[in-house]
């Protein structure tokens, strides 16, 4: 059963939230509708996964999500171990064990203003229930290209650089695949629209490079285990002639953990995979691990 990331949401209404301080029930949450982030897409978020109520790689998720304002010119208001304790907060509100959580951090105001900066910077946190696990994904390539570094902020997880990414995979949903895989303005590939890709090929790993894409913490974490047993990494330039010579391919991400992708269509070709030994392995290190924190 592949993951739908779309239906996940809603289920965040159901708990409690925790906006700027205070914990709130959801459908009391409001956002005024000139609101700079709202208007010009500069809000910046996080993923971030509950293991037993422990947060997998917290400490990095909450770093990272203060390089991506500060990336889009603005400064958190809270510090790493205030927005901590706020997710547990919300966990135990809640009364979640094992969850996904959202820490989304925007910047208010009434203006209209592109440029404007002194409006106020808001965060809040929402968690559900743990989504299911996919066993696997059938992928289709997208018409849509990931920015160039250049062109946009693509080291930040920013709401206004998740536009190709939505409608790569709207259209991959109504052709009846699960994801889509998206290239880079030259061509090569970089990853899905919300995960990182990772081919393997006799015993090793390879990945794109982060570069108009946005680095997967949790990919590292997955070429940590890999490491650990023996299995060499690399990030470098892939291509669809990679993709098509690798044994085993699957995807890795807050959300999807790591995911086997069962099928890639594209214009008169079909390449499969089937779940293989490495991807196997990987993955039962990957549960270890994330119990071994709960």
């Amino acid at each position: 059963m592949p993951i739908d990331a779309a239906t996940a949401p809603r289920a965040a209404a159901c708990g409690p939230v925790w906006i700027d301080g205070s914990l709130i029930a959801a459908d009391e949450a409001r956002l005024p509708l000139l609101s700079h982030s709202l208007q010009h897409g500069d809000a910046v978020y996080e993923g971030i996964r509950a293991y037993g109520t422990r947060l997998f790689l917290g400490h990095e998720h909450f770093r990272r999500l203060g390089r991506s304002a500060r990336r889009l010119g603005y400064t958190l208001p809270w510090r790493v171990d205030e927005l901590l304790a706020a997710a547990a907060a919300v966990l135990w509100a809640g009364g979640l064990r094992d969850a996904y959580l959202r820490p989304l951090v925007w910047r208010g105001g009434e203006g209209l203003v592109p440029a404007g900066r002194r409006g106020p910077v808001h965060a809040a946190i929402t968690a559900w229930a743990d989504p299911p696990r996919g066993t696997g994904l059938r992928l289709v390539l997208s018409d849509w290209r990931r920015p160039a570094p250049d062109t946009a902020p693509t080291a930040a997880k920013c709401a206004g650089l998740d536009l190709t990414g939505s409608l790569a995979r709207a259209a991959a949903t109504r052709s009846g695949h699960d994801d889509a895989l998206m290239l880079d303005g030259a061509g090569r590939v970089a990853g899905t629209t919300a995960a990182n890709i990772v081919l393997v090929r006799g015993g090793a790993l390879l990945s794109p490079e982060p570069g108009c894409f946005l680095d997967s913490l949790t990919k590292r974490h997955v070429f940590a285990l890999a490491r650990t047993l023996g299995l060499p990494v690399r990030e470098g330039t892939v291509t669809l002639a990679d993709l098509d010579a690798a044994e085993e391919v699957f995807v890795t991400g807050t959300l999807v953990e790591l995911c086997p992708v069962l099928s890639l269509d594209r214009p008169g070709q079909r390449r499969s995979w089937q779940p293989g030994p490495v991807t196997a392995a990987l993955r039962q290190a990957f549960d270890a691990s994330t119990r071994a924190q709960a």
